[in-house]
C-alpha cells in the first residue's frame, strides 16, 4: 500500500504483504542464514501477531491456547523492484524481544513492545527483511531486583522486567493469548526533504475563547515564504537555524472541541502553504482541560472549557485479544457503539497497551475523552536500573508525540493498582510511588502534553489509594464486595476509574452460536466467568447475589429448574443494577463526578466483563447504560421519609424546554396519584423537585411511613420534548421491591417498516419488566428497557446481519406470553 500526503511529494510504502512464517525451538537459528527448508512455513498477516497466523491456519484455538512464549517466531519479507538507494524502515510495534535483519546483517535489537524504531536502509532491488522475535520465556525467568511486593493477579513475576503487555498473563479473567509479532504496521519511506516532516502541533483554548496553536517541523528544502493556516487564520513561519520551522497562531473565538456529550467535537485541519503547494500536516481541536480538587482537595472532577463533565463510559481492553489490531476499520464500530451508549471517556489501563493512532484519531472525531494509562501496573518495577527507566521514559514520548494533536486525550496516568497493591500488604505510605510515577512521567507530560492532567496511579487519593471518598478510586463496593446499592451513596465516591464489574450474560444469538453448552453448570462455561486469582468465588456469584437481592428468589436452584428464565433473571438484574448505580451517582447532589465500568469488549465469548460480547453485540448492561447515560436525563432517588426526588438534567449547550410527568400506579397499570409541570432548563442546568410538589399534596412514594398497604408499586417519570409527545426519557421507581411489582401482563406488538428502517411498536396494559427483544440479525434501539402502560414504544431495528426482514419474538420478566413478529 502506498501513501502520499496531499502535495503528493511524501512516498511512504506499507509492508503488509508477501510476509511468511517459522516457528523454531528457541535459539534454534541464531541468524536468518539459517533457515532451512524442514520447517514448516505460514502465511503471516503483517501488521499482526503469531497467534494470529496460527489461527488462520487453523493451528490456534484462542479459547484453549497453546504457549507461544516459549518458542522464536522469524518473519520473512522479499523486497524485489524496489528503486536502489537509501530509505527509512519504520517499525511501529515489534512484540517484545525482536532482532530485525537487513540482507543478513542484523541491523537492531529492540526489548520493548511499546517502543517504534526507525532503521536507516539501502535498497539494492532485491532485498530480505528478516524479524526474529525471540522467545520471551527464558527473559521471564531471570532473577532481577528483589520485589517488595508481589501481585497475585499476573503471572509469571518475571514480566516486572519486560516492557510488554500483560494481556495473556492474567489467568482469572484473560485467556493465555501471548503477544508475539509485528502487532503494529512496518513502513519504507522515502523523504522529501521539502515536505514537513517531525511534526509537532499542540493546541489550547484559553477561557476567553481564543485558541492557541503551536506548530514546529522539519523541511531542509521547503523554499519560504511558509504560512501556518488553521480555522482561517494565519500566520508567517519562521526558520531557526537549525532547520526547523515552527509559529504561534492564535485563532479568536474558535470553534472548540467538546465531548459528544457536551457539544460537538469540532476539528480543525493543520495547512503549511508555501511554494503554491498545500501540505496538510494534521488536525486538531482546541479545549482546555484541568482537574477541580474541590475545597477540601479529595475531589477529582474533570473540567472542559470550564464546564464540569461526569465522565461515563468503560475501560478498554482490546478491539481483538490475537490479532491486538490497529486498523480503524476494526476500532470503529466498536467506538460507535460507545457513542451510540453515550459514554464520553474510555480508560486504556496500564494492564492493556497503547492503542494505534486511529483509536485516537477515531476518538477525536467521534467525542470520546481518553484516560490513558501509562503501560504499567500492579507490579513493583525496577525503577533503579537505568535502561528499564530509559526504556520507559522513551515509549512514554513516544506515545506523546504521536497523540500530540489529539484533543481526545484528556487524562493520563502513572499506571495501575501500583499504589494499591502496597497498600494492601501494609507498606508504608514512601513505599507507595516511586521514581517512575513520580519523575520520569510526570516530566514527560509536562514537557510534551501540559494541556493534560497528570494522575500518578489509577487508583489513588485519601487515607488509602483505594479509599473511595477521595481522589480516584476502582470501586467494587457494588460488584465484587456484594454490597447493597445503597452502599453506591454510602461510599461518597468521587471518581471510579473502575466500577460495577459483573458475569455479563450475552445475548442468546451468541450464545447458540458460540457456547452452546449448559449456563453455569457445564465447564466451558464456567471457563469463560472471570475471576480473581486463588479466590473461592468468582463474578458469577456476584451477579447471582444482586438477581436474588432484586428479585427475592434462590438463583442456585432456579438455573436448576429453569435455566432460561435464570438467565433472562441474570441480564435483567444486571441492566438493573447498572442504571440505579448511575442514577445515584449522577443526581446532582452526589458526590461522583465520574464512573468507568470494567470493562467494555469480552474477550472471548461468555459471561465475561464486557458490556459486549466478543462478536460485537451489545448485552443487556449496555442497553441499561444507554438509558442511564442520556445527555437530557430524568432519574428518580429514593430519599426515605423524605419521599421521592426527581431529578432532570440538561448537559446540553443550548436550553430545552421540557414537560415533566410523573404518576404512581397501583398494580402497575391504575394511576393513584400523578403531576405534570413545564421546564425550561438552560444550558447546562439540572434541577432536582420533591415528588410532592408535583402532586400538590402529601404522598407516600417511598413507601417509608408505612401507613397501611402500599397504594402504589411503581412510579413512572417521563420526560418529553415541550409541545410534543416526544419522549426524552423515562425513569421508574419500585417501593417495595421489583419482585412486588412483577404482576402479569399482556402486551401488542407491531412490525413496522420496510427494508431501509424497520421498527417494533411495543405497547402493553400494565408496567412490563426488562423488555426484550430477541431478533437476531438486527440491533434494537432499546432493550432490556421497562414500559409502561397507556403509550406504545417505538423501537427501532438496526440490521447488523442476516435476512432482510427481522423476525423474533418480544418477552419480559412477566410478560403472560412472548409476543412474536
Amino acid at each position: 500500500m502506498d501513501h502520499t500526503d496531499e502535495t503528493g511529494l511524501r512516498h511512504s510504502r506499507r509492508l503488509d504483504r508477501g510476509w511468511r512464517l517459522c516457528l523454531t525451538e528457541a535459539g534454534a537459528w541464531t541468524d536468518p542464514t539459517m533457515r532451512s527448508d524442514d520447517v514448516e512455513v505460514l502465511d503471516a498477516p503483517v501488521p499482526g501477531t503469531v497467534a494470529g497466523a496460527l489461527e488462520r491456519a487453523g493451528r490456534f484455538d484462542r479459547a484453549d491456547p497453546r504457549p507461544l512464549n516459549d518458542l522464536d517466531a522469524w518473519y520473512f519479507l522479499d523486497l524485489a523492484g524496489e528503486e536502489p538507494g537509501p530509505a527509512v524502515l519504520l517499525l511501529e510495534g515489534l512484540a517484545t524481544i525482536a532482532e530485525v535483519y537487513w540482507n543478513g546483517e542484523k541491523r537492531l535489537v529492540s526489548d520493548s513492545m511499546f517502543v517504534a524504531h526507525d532503521l536507516d536502509v539501502v535498497l539494492t532491488g532485491s532485498d530480505r527483511l528478516a524479524i526474529c522475535f525471540r522467545a520471551l520465556a527464558p527473559h521471564l525467568a531471570q532473577r532481577g531486583p528483589r520485589a517488595r511486593w508481589r501481585p497475585g493477579m499476573i503471572v509469571p513475576q518475571g514480566l516486572r522486567l519486560v516492557r510488554t503487555t500483560l494481556l495473556g498473563h492474567m489467568p482469572g479473567w484473560c485467556p493465555p493469548v501471548h503477544a508475539v509479532g509485528p502487532y503494529r504496521p512496518l513502513r519504507l519511506e522515502r523523504p522529501k526533504q521539502a515536505v514537513p516532516g517531525d511534526v509537532a502541533i499542540r493546541a489550547t483554548l484559553d477561557p476567553d475563547g481564543t485558541g492557541r496553536l503551536a506548530v514546529s517541523f522539519r523541511a531542509d528544502a521547503l523554499e519560504g515564504p511558509a504560512e501556518l493556516h488553521c480555522a482561517g487564520a494565519s500566520v508567517r513561519l519562521a526558520r531557526a537555524g537549525d532547520g526547523r520551522w515552527s509559529a504561534d497562531l492564535a485563532i479568536a473565538g474558535v470553534e472548540p472541541w467538546w465531548p459528544h456529550t457536551h457539544g460537538k467535537p469540532a476539528l480543525h485541519q493543520v495547512e503549511v502553504r508555501a511554494g503554491g503547494q498545500v501540505h496538510v500536516i494534521g488536525r486538531t481541536g482546541f479545549r482546555h482541560l484541568q482537574v477541580d480538587r474541590g475545597r477540601d482537595g479529595n475531589d477529582f472532577s474533570l473540567q472542559v472549557n470550564g464546564i464540569p463533565v461526569f465522565c461515563r463510559g468503560a475501560v478498554w481492553t482490546s478491539a481483538d485479544i490475537v490479532d491486538l489490531p490497529g486498523e480503524r476499520e476494526r476500532y470503529e464500530p466498536l467506538l460507535q457503539l460507545a457513542v451510540e451508549a453515550g459514554m464520553n471517556m474510555l480508560r486504556i489501563g496500564g494492564t492493556m497497551t497503547y492503542e494505534a493512532s486511529p483509536f485516537y484519531e477515531l476518538c477525536d472525531e467521534l467525542g470520546i475523552l481518553v484516560w490513558q494509562d501509562f503501560m504499567l501496573a500492579n507490579f513493583d518495577y525496577p525503577a533503579a536500573d537505568p535502561e528499564f527507566a530509559a526504556l520507559v521514559r522513551t515509549e512514554a514520548e513516544q506515545f506523546l508525540r504521536r497523540t500530540a494533536a489529539s484533543p481526545s486525550l484528556a487524562v493520563l496516568c502513572g499506571g495501575s493498582e501500583m499504589f494499591q497493591q502496597a497498600a494492601m500488604l501494609g507498606l508504608p505510605q514512601a513505599s507507595w510511588s516511586g521514581t517512575l510515577t513520580d519523575a520520569v512521567l510526570p516530566e514527560a507530560v509536562t514537557a510534551l502534553r501540559p494541556d493534560v492532567p497528570y494522575v500518578p496511579n489509577s487508583p489513588f487519593g485519601g487515607a488509602m489509594p483505594f479509599s473511595p471518598n477521595a481522589g480516584v478510586t476502582h470501586y467494587y463496593g457494588v460488584g465484587a464486595y456484594c454490597r447493597p446499592i445503597e452502599d453506591a451513596r454510602r461510599a461518597g465516591v468521587r471518581f471510579a476509574a473502575e466500577c460495577l464489574a459483573f458475569a455479563n450474560v450475552p445475548e442468546r444469538a451468541t450464545l447458540d452460536a458460540h457456547l452452546p453448552v449448559p449456563a453455569v453448570h457445564d465447564p466451558r462455561w464456567k471457563a469463560r466467568v472471570p475471576r480473581d486469582r486463588g479466590a473461592s468465588w468468582d463474578f458469577e456469584d456476584v451477579r447471582d447475589n444482586y438477581l436474588e437481592l432484586l428479585y427475592g428468589c434462590d438463583p442456585t436452584r432456579l438455573r436448576r429448574e429453569d435455566a432460561a428464565r435464570y438467565l433472562d433473571l441474570s441480564r435483567a438484574a444486571i441492566a438493573e443494577v447498572m442504571e440505579e448505580t448511575f442514577a445515584e451517582w449522577r443526581r446532582p447532589q452526589s458526590s461522583c463526578n465520574g464512573a468507568l465500568v470494567w470493562t467494555f469488549l469480552d474477550l472471548l465469548p461468555g459471561a465475561g466483563w464486557g458490556l459486549i460480547d466478543s462478536t460485537g453485540l451489545p448485552k443487556s448492561a449496555w442497553h441499561a447504560l444507554r438509558r442511564a447515560f442520556r445527555p437530557i436525563q430524568v432519574l428518580l432517588s429514593d430519599q426515605g421519609t423524605n419521599g421521592l426526588d426527581v431529578h432532570v438534567l440538561n448537559e446540553n449547550g443550548t436550553a430545552r424546554d421540557l414537560v415533566l410527568e410523573l404518576a404512581c400506579l397501583r398494580d402497575g397499570r391504575q394511576p393513584v396519584v400523578s403531576g405534570r409541570r413545564t421546564l425550561s432548563l438552560g444550558a447546562r442546568q439540572n434541577v432536582t423537585i420533591a415528588a410532592t410538589d408535583l402532586f400538590g399534596a402529601f404522598f407516600d412514594t417511598t413507601y417509608a411511613f408505612r401507613f397501611g398497604p402500599a397504594p402504589h408499586d411503581v412510579t413512572v417519570a417521563t420526560l418529553r420534548e415541550a409541545g410534543t409527545t416526544s419522549m426524552v426519557a423515562q425513569a421508574f421507581h419500585f417501593p417495595l421491591g421489583r419482585d412486588g411489582a412483577m404482576q402479569r401482563g399482556n402486551a401488542s406488538v407491531a412490525l413496522e417498516g420496510s427494508d431501509v428502517r424497520w421498527a417494533l411498536r411495543i405497547a402493553a396494559d400494565r408496567v412490563l419488566q426488562s423488555v426484550h427483544i430477541d431478533c437476531p440479525g438486527f440491533l434494537p434501539s432499546d432493550n432490556w428497557f421497562h414500559l409502561a402502560p397507556g403509550e406504545a414504544r417505538v423501537v427501532d431495528l438496526v440490521r447488523t446481519d442476516g435476512p432482510e426482514r427481522p423476525a423474533g419474538e418480544v418477552n419480559a420478566l412477566n410478560l403472560a406470553a412472548p409476543a412474536s413478529f
